[in-house]
């Protein structure tokens, strides 16, 4: 009776052991009860799995097997439907994990975009970190003294400063768009200067070859960028030339002989002296464009381009523009880092300024010159306040400079048509309020 019942239970283990099983291997297991008098428990167990994986050509393992292999290769492996669902969920998680490695690159090389608390938009590659952070304050620059020295009667830096200048001092190629008055003129100028810092430090070079590039569409702007630049390189010993057509080539040439490290220059005459052998561009490493949209529509980008081919391959291109059109944009991907950041003070797109109020009228040709009289009789009336007056061609600034000087008004007037002389003694005059009315082509 003991052999039986113990028969009995162990039967029943081994239905319990089996279950889930097909028909064919309960058969099998059948056959296989007979041995279990003759044999220890453990090994007829082991018997019948070594059988079963014989007969079925299954990979079916024990349970003492599959922990193992759990903790050796992380997967159970069973003969039943569940090994291929494993297979399949081992597949995905590949699947994934591989696309997730393709995509990780992309995200390295991303765009990122931060739209500041003023309205700025600053894009490009890393410009979320901590070391780009706009500046609150001109000593949060950390630059010398003697290169703040020109920021002494601004209270803070202007949007387009503050976004740009750890951009430029970090040696990134740059992208600005801001309107004409934003303080562009620092925004690149500060940094340029302590490029050249930067370059000649450690050396004593009596003669240099220019370092810094800044081209300019007009002679006026040149001239005003070479006044900007000039008195801000004075204290730190930068020295500057400004290079433009209509005037004498004798003291330009004077100049870059006798040594220069930063150039502003129109392109025609700028590409004249480079023809000439007397400007050489080779070691320039900060290019600028300033008011690239302009330059482009005057028809100057053979120039520019012929101008960027003669500077050092290796340099850290910035551009201003007012507007972001295709051509500059083309021009942009040519010459500069794939990468370069781009900040947005304002828009993008032609407008008004928005800080100027502007009143159209459309009056007949013969009702303009009483129209401006009264204008002027309202707006000018103490003949102190500064008013300028744009007109269309240069043969009529002239005209409109001798009709208000008929009647009695105090007016200058520049224009292509007038010598580069007059031209700097009538914004002069403007400038310090001698002559506080002056007519100008565009």
């Amino acid at each position: 009776m003991g052999g039986q019942k113990n028969q009995k239970a162990e039967a029943e283990a081994m239905n319990a052991i089996d279950s889930g099983d097909t028909k064919f291997q309960k058969k099998r297991k059948s056959k296989d009860k007979r041995k279990l008098e003759e044999t220890d428990a453990e090994f007829a167990t082991a018997a019948t799995e070594g059988n079963e994986a014989a007969a079925n050509g299954s990979a079916e393992i024990s349970a003492k097997r599959s922990k193992k292999d759990k903790l050796e290769g992380g997967e159970e492996v069973t003969a039943s439907n569940g090994s291929v669902k494993q297979s399949k969920k081992k597949k995905k998680k590949e699947k994934e994990e591989g696309e997730a490695n393709e995509i990780a690159p992309v995200k390295e090389n991303a765009v990122e975009e931060v739209i500041g608390s003023s309205g700025v938009v600053v894009s490009g590659k890393n410009v979320n970190e901590s070391k780009y952070k706009a500046l609150d304050s001109f000593a949060e620059s950390g630059l010398p003294s003697d290169v703040l020295e020109c920021c002494k009667t601004f209270d803070k830096p202007s949007p387009i400063q503050s976004h740009s200048w750890p951009f430029l001092l970090d040696g990134r190629d740059f992208i600005g768009i801001a309107a004409t008055g934003s303080g562009k003129t620092l925004a690149f100028g500060i940094p340029a200067i302590m490029h050249v810092l930067s370059k000649r430090m450690g050396k004593n070079v009596k003669r240099a070859n220019p370092l810094c590039l800044v081209l300019s569409p007009t002679r006026e702007l040149a001239q005003q960028i070479s006044d900007v630049l000039c008195d801000s390189g004075k204290p730190c010993g930068v020295r500057s030339v400004c290079i433009y057509g209509g005037a004498s080539k004798g003291p330009q040439i004077s100049s870059l002989k006798s040594g220069v490290e930063v150039v502003i220059g129109t392109p025609g005459r700028l590409k004249d002296l480079m023809e000439m052998g007397v400007c050489l561009l080779k070691e320039v490493s900060f290019v600028v464009l300033d008011e690239a949209d302009r330059m482009l529509d005057m028809g100057f980008e053979p120039e520019v381009r012929s101008i960027l081919s003669q500077t050092c391959s290796v340099r850290q291109m910035v551009m201003f523009s007012a507007t972001w059109p295709p051509a500059v944009h083309q021009l942009a991907q040519e010459f500069m880092d794939p990468s370069p950041v781009k900040v947005v003070v304002g828009s993008e797109d032609l407008a008004a300024n928005h800080d100027v109020m502007q009143i159209v009228e459309v009056l007949e040709d013969r009702a303009r010159d009483e129209r401006l009289q009264v204008l002027l009789e309202k707006y000018h009336k103490s003949r102190k306040n500064r008013v300028l007056v744009f007109v269309l061609y240069k043969k009529e600034a002239s005209r409109v400079e001798n009709m208000l000087q008929r009647r009695g008004w105090k007016a200058v007037s520049i224009s292509g048509d007038k010598a580069q002389t007059a031209r700097n003694q009538a914004l002069s005059q403007f400038k310090d309020g001698s002559c506080p009315l002056l007519v100008s082509t565009p």
